[in-house]
């Protein structure tokens, strides 16, 4: 009573890695939309990135400046957070 295992060609596996890719979608909603187990899906992405099968698209000049925005953003926060964290521990150690 085992279950049989759909077999996929080289050239579906392609597309739709293709199309995780070109869509931005997740990989767990496109295995959905196709009828893939996720983790399936999500192995044939990392090999042929692995592989260099698949092409990333570029990054446009809007892209990248909002990408440079968000990781100083993100830097500020990091270091908001790591201050907060000592004064936090600083307050705490004063009321004991």
């Amino acid at each position: 009573m085992g279950s049989t295992r759909r077999k996929f060609t080289p050239e579906y596996k392609a597309e739709a890695v293709q199309f995780v890719i070109s869509s931005g979608q997740p990989v767990a909603e496109v295995a959905r939309n196709l009828g893939i187990v996720e983790g399936t899906l999500g192995h044939w992405v990392a090999k042929a990135r692995e592989n260099g099968d698949v092409r990333e698209p570029e990054l446009t000049v809007s892209d990248r400046a909002e990408l440079q925005r968000l990781r100083k953003e993100n830097q500020i926060l990091k270091m908001e957070r790591d201050f907060l964290k000592k004064a936090t521990a600083f307050f705490a150690s004063q009321n004991q």
